[in-house]
């Protein structure tokens, strides 16, 4: 089977090894198990590798180079129009070729892929939908042109569309779906949770507006002073990093809250472990899989009321749905510090939803989809 990807990761080729972001080539790794041949429509980067990329580990990968495109200036959306028809004819060439077609949406590329694959209705055809799929989501145009396009059983014929979280009024082609970190094995290693007068808060992803770190900074610093106990390590990096030493350095919380970088897969599992609680106050998220990989654990996540979050969290009985609203949200925390019982059923309730999805599933729900 030629299995044809097309995708806004970047790339970066070293050693004659394909390296992209790695949760999403640990994913990837899964589908290629069970196919012959990859073929990736990319962008490529000529950035360094770190620790969050991963490399593909399939033996026979051919990778389309393409230009990453965005609209996000003049000078963008000039250089859009440029490549726009150049992409386009990559992704049509490697559509003709495959055998099975699989689109990484929402982004610019996998929108171009959304559409040129209605030409090709009798291929079997794939789309993960990593980004928010709630229909009362406020999205970009781009965005919410490709799920028009995706739940179209009229324009889109042949492909099961994986989406995050159970929405009402789906179309036949739309597939509730979920992802996963951990191997059942791990289960084994996970204990319950226990709850003393130390809290470690944990917060788990890039250091950018969108996910608001600077939140959880804040709502540890407004704990500690009123004389609870506490701590937090953030693990990620970003264009806020700067900001937020500042912040950490002129609030004299240095010794209690701490910026980690970029760290590896065992390092953030490690975290997990000793944490208590995941903050993650983003503006908008797909599945969150720091959320799940948390929960795993037994640590209680933080997050506010998006996408497929209430369901994960059950609507607040697997964790702690926050309002963006400071001072509510602080007060809700703050009263549940006092209620370790409470706490300790929340943890248990977490982690024996979150060991549910885990990577034996996952894998036997892709070898269904192929």
């Amino acid at each position: 089977m030629k299995f044809v990807i097309i995708t806004h990761a970047a790339h970066i080729f070293k050693e004659g090894k394909v390296y992209a972001y790695g949760p999403y080539v640990r994913e990837m790794n899964l589908w290629a198990k069970y196919v012959d041949e990859i073929i990736i429509v990319a962008p490529i980067s000529k950035e360094e590798l770190s620790s969050i990329h991963f490399a593909y580990t399939h033996a026979n990968i051919k990778v389309s180079v393409i230009h990453a495109i965005s609209f996000t200036s003049v000078k963008e959306i000039i250089r859009a129009i440029c490549f726009t028809p150049i992409i386009k004819w990559k992704i049509f060439v490697a559509f003709l070729k495959a055998d099975h077609i699989h689109l990484r949406c929402p982004g610019n590329i996998g929108l171009l892929g959304a559409v040129l694959q209605v030409f090709f209705p009798n291929k079997q055809k794939t789309a993960k939908y990593a980004g928010n799929w709630d229909p009362q989501a406020k999205q970009p145009l781009s965005y919410r042109l490709q799920k028009w396009i995706l739940r179209s059983t009229f324009l889109t014929k042949n492909m099961q569309v994986l989406v995050y979280g159970d929405w009402p009024e789906q179309t036949k082609n739309i597939k509730s779906f979920f992802t996963a970190t951990y191997p059942k094995s791990k289960v084994d290693q996970t204990s319950t949770r226990g709850f003393g007068s130390h809290f470690k808060f944990l917060f788990v992803g890039s250091l950018s507006a969108g996910k608001r770190p600077l939140y959880a900074i804040k709502l540890v610093a407004f704990l500690l002073d009123e004389g609870v106990d506490c701590s937090l390590d953030l693990f990620g990096d970003g264009d806020e990093r700067s900001s937020l030493e500042s912040y950490i350095r002129l609030n004299d919380l240095t010794e209690r809250v701490k910026l980690h970088g970029n760290q590896t897969a065992e390092r953030v599992e490690s975290a997990y472990k000793e944490s208590h609680f995941l903050i993650l106050p983003s503006k908008s998220e797909g599945w969150p899989k720091v959320v799940a990989e948390a929960m795993f654990w037994g640590s209680i996540p933080i997050v506010p009321k998006i996408s497929c979050v209430p369901w994960m969290l059950g609507n607040g009985e697997r964790g702690i749905l926050i309002e963006m609203d400071f001072d509510r949200d602080v007060t809700k925390v703050l009263s549940l510090l006092s209620q370790q019982e409470k706490l300790i059923d929340i943890s248990a309730k977490a982690q024996n939803w979150s060991q549910n999805y885990t990577l034996d599933v996952f894998e036997s729900e892709i070898v269904k989809l192929l």
